[in-house]
């Protein structure tokens, strides 16, 4: 954090904020902290501060971009501050309907700074500096978004912009994927979902038109939570639980070992929490679990992963009151279902008889947040296998693992494995199962003598939703997904997105460093290795409409992607296969 200057040093900070003078007392808060500690202003959201690596903070200052996490107030002194709120309401109209009619917002949470980072893309193009679809993921990198997979939003942005994005369409398709499209789709009952409205008049009509109920019904399954998408989420006004807390609330914050420190104000409670931003280190990526000695078909061994959920776990409540839900629109991919913040919450209003605010930063959700358990997996020609697990101290979920195993590949034996290392649950996104779904189904492809890198793979998830996907050694994706009912098309392609980046992301890339005692070393966005829109390839997804009950779609497409990125990178026996910077032991 920004230092914190004496109380009889403190100067008045005053600029104005979407339009109105106002005036700060401390000089020493970041511009953050400013906005929505001391003004109230909640459409800037803090998702990693101080680190200024997620872009959910960010403002205009005198019309530029800025991540206001990282700036000190007193560097606005005397000038113009803007957020969502302050936009021009027919710019934040337009920005935020073409997110909508997209599917470019899920949660909503990174959405606020990443309209008014393009928006301020928009105003400096020029006949000298025209844009492409390269600048806007340029301009993306400045910024994180978990859920939607960033092409949604570069079609959002290419809308607005009129640039046009992605592959041409008459380009030459994998022909591994169109003899098997061709084989498998009825052309009367297949939707190819390219969904993007071509103007910002036709954003708005579809917006229009879409029924609300089933774009929640959808995004519910999907999620699996409530989740509302509006362009008042669009622009920060989804509710959140830190964002609905009430002022002068006493707050809440963890040290490094979880106890918990209570301070006036959330700047007075991280001092007194003796916060230390932590920062990635050099220690190596490392696989917990050795695969079993024996003569097997197929290995795989996977490392910590972070789920890297953006809104950090935030409840609140009164005296004798109900807590805010730390899902307030979206689900975290299962991180936060035993999410102790709301519970905290509860107790310290009974007990300081006053209303509370606790609130984790993003070091407390990676030392204290549950990591997908890391598994050393053995398979023999036959099917059979080994599957071990690991199980650290504050697990959640694992007495039932191997049942969820067992209904994806019978002959598995699951073995938990106790190691030292940060908590881990099943809870999160296809723990368990998809591992299993991916291994056992690379195993059968590799029987066939036409399965290579490229080809597609086809997957069923437990719940009943389907999906094939090929990924070729080159810039583009296929997704085929059936899940029944559609109920709302750009919702459920929005979330397949969302799937296929976080499925590449898992399979090359992502992980963090934990040392031989199992605490986590690597704090920071940057350092979980989450594929930037700069390197996120281009996704076709064709959606199938189906006469059956709805069911989760995007699931499937999780594990079809995770299994056909690693048949693409020769089946690699540990994950993450491209994570060159650093060694794996």
């Amino acid at each position: 954090m920004p230092g914190h200057a004496n109380p009889a040093d403190r100067m008045s900070v005053a600029f104005r904020l979407d339009g109105r003078a106002v005036c700060v007392e401390d000089e020493a808060l970041s511009l953050l902290d400013a906005l929505r500690e001391a003004l109230g202003e909640r459409a800037p959201k803090d998702g990693c501060s101080p680190q200024g690596q997620c872009g959910c903070c960010t403002v205009w200052v005198d019309g530029a971009p800025r991540v206001s996490c990282v700036t000190p107030v007193r560097r606005v002194h005397g000038r113009e501050v803007t957020t969502t709120q302050g936009m021009p309401a027919a710019l934040a109209r337009r920005w935020a309907e073409v997110f909508v009619a997209t599917g470019a917002s899920q949660c909503g949470f990174c959405t606020p700074g990443i309209v008014l980072r393009l928006a301020a893309l928009e105003s400096r193009a020029s006949s000298a500096r025209r844009l492409d679809e390269a600048s806007i993921r340029t301009a993306l990198s400045a910024h994180l978004c978990r859920c939607t997979g960033w092409q949604s939003i570069v079609e959002a942005a290419g809308v607005v912009l009129g640039v046009p994005v992605g592959p041409s369409a008459t380009a030459t398709t994998d022909a591994a994927t169109t003899t098997a499209s061709t084989a498998t789709t009825d052309a009367a009952t297949t939707t190819a979902s390219t969904a993007t409205p071509a103007t910002t008049a036709d954003a708005g009509t579809a917006t229009a038109s879409r029924d609300p109920l089933l774009v929640t019904w959808r995004a519910q399954l999907e999620g699996p939570a409530f989740q509302a998408s509006t362009p008042e989420t669009v622009l920060g006004r989804a509710g959140f639980a830190d964002d609905t807390a009430p002022r002068g609330a006493l707050v809440v914050v963890p040290r490094a070992d979880g106890s918990l420190v209570v301070g006036a104000d959330l700047p007075t409670a991280r001092r007194a929490a003796g916060k230390v931003q932590g920062r990635n280190s050099p220690v190596p990526l490392r696989h917990p679990l050795a695969v079993p000695e024996g003569d097997w078909a197929l290995v795989l061994r996977t490392t910590w992963v972070e789920p890297a959920y953006l809104e950090p776990d935030a409840s609140w409540c009164t005296p004798g009151g109900q807590p805010a839900s730390p899902l307030a629109n979206g689900g975290a991919f299962g991180g936060k279902r035993r999410s102790p913040v709301a519970a905290a919450a509860r107790r310290l209003a009974e007990e300081r008889k006053a209303s509370v605010r606790v609130l984790w930063a993003r070091d407390d959700v990676v030392r204290h947040g549950p990591k997908r358990p890391p598994v050393a997996l053995a398979l023999r020609a036959d099917g059979s296998g080994v599957l071990r697990v690991a199980r650290t101290p504050g697990s959640a979920g694992l007495d039932g693992y191997a049942a969820t195993v067992a209904a994806i590949a019978s002959g598995l034996e699951v073995e938990l494995v106790d190691v030292p290392g940060p908590p881990v649950s099943t809870d999160l996104r296809g723990a368990g199962w998809v591992e299993a779904l991916v291994a056992t189904t690379v195993l059968a492809l590799r029987a066939r003598s036409d399965a290579q890198a490229g080809s597609p793979v086809e997957v069923t998830a437990p719940g009943g939703g389907r999906a094939r996907v090929s990924v070729g050694s080159g810039s583009r994706v296929h997704v085929e997904v059936w899940a029944g009912e559609v109920l709302d098309e750009v919702v459920l392609r929005s979330y397949c997105l969302g799937a296929v980046h976080q499925a590449l992301g898992w399979v090359r890339s992502e992980g963090i460093a934990v040392d031989d005692a199992g605490e986590v070393q690597d704090y920071t966005i940057r350092s979980y290795g989450i594929l930037p829109a700069r390197e996120t390839p281009w996704v076709d997804v064709t959606v199938h409409p189906e006469d059956r009950w709805p069911v989760n779609g995007s699931d499937a497409v999780l594990a079809a992607t995770a299994a056909a990125a690693w048949l693409t990178d020769g089946l690699a026996p540990a994950w993450p296969t491209r994570r060159g910077e650093r060694s794996l032991r």
